[in-house]
């Protein structure tokens, strides 16, 4: 991919997706706004703050922008995230989330790809099949198989996520599990963002024991074809260290990074 089409990618991702609200809301989720940021709360795993720019905001007053939010969740005795981008300015903006008490998580890479690239053929090895999924049942289950891959206990907001998003509205997010002999061996879902150019993959952990059998890169062409079905333009994801070498060789390409910071109320 040349430097012009990166750039392209790059400047319809800002555009498009960093302050994408949900339309309708799932319930329980509220949406406010606070100059460039849009803070989300009340629902998943704790709170967010995404923008698009900070609008030129600097110095003092970007210190107390930052300020404020941590004194709306501390109010609410509520962890939060500030997804960082790569490329976001100012240069100083990782140090000021520090100094105000933000822990970075993991760095992520912003890979997207042109749907045509990634659509195809989903090929499976034998026993394994996908199935979408719709009921509670089935999230509970994802939501075991997401603590059994990552040995993390911090998995009981998902069910109530997941089905709060399709109950809100079914169309706009597809769920897909891979199975073996009635087992969760992989799971993802897929958001189609409307009014935009994409949609983005999330999930797609996959047990140890199945891994290496391309499940993984079947449930993206799976995905990747719903999307082009439904005349989406290109697909985004968030691609951790171990899924990015992985999505790299099925035509994804970095436009940008990603690190969560998260802030988290003082232990009383």
């Amino acid at each position: 991919m040349s430097d012009h089409d990166a750039a392209d990618m790059l400047a319809r991702y800002d555009a498009q997706l960093r302050t994408q609200v949900p339309n309708p809301l799932p319930e329980g989720l509220r949406v406010e706004r606070d100059g460039p940021l849009v803070r989300f709360a009340g629902l998943g795993r704790g709170g967010s703050i995404l923008y698009r720019d900070l609008a030129g905001i600097d110095g003092t007053e970007l210190d107390e922008l930052i300020a404020r939010q941590v004194r709306v969740f501390a109010d609410r005795g509520e962890a939060f995230e500030w997804k960082l981008h790569g490329h976001d300015r100012p240069p100083d903006l990782r140090e000021r989330l520090i100094a105000q008490g933000f822990v970075p998580d993991d760095l992520e890479t912003v890979v997207i790809a042109p749907m045509a690239t990634v659509a195809g053929e989903v090929r499976l090895p034998d026993g394994v099949f996908l199935r979408e999924v719709r009921e509670r049942a089935d999230f509970d289950r994802i939501a075991a198989m997401e603590e059994a891959i990552w040995n993390d206990d911090r998995t009981g907001w998902l069910p109530d996520s997941l089905e709060a998003e399709h109950v809100a509205n079914p169309q706009a997010i597809t769920i897909v599990v891979a199975e073996s002999a009635g087992e969760f061996v992989c799971a993802g879902w897929i958001r189609l963002i409307s009014g935009t150019d994409f949609a983005t993959l999330w999930g797609g952990g996959t047990l140890p024991a199945w891994r290496r059998r391309g499940i993984y890169r079947a449930l993206v062409a799976y995905r990747a074809n719903l999307a082009s079905q439904s005349g989406f333009r290109d697909l985004q994801v968030d691609a951790s260290s171990e899924s990015r070498p992985i999505l790299e060789r099925l035509g994804f390409s970095p436009v940008t990074t990603t690190t969560p910071f998260i802030w988290t109320p003082p232990a009383d």
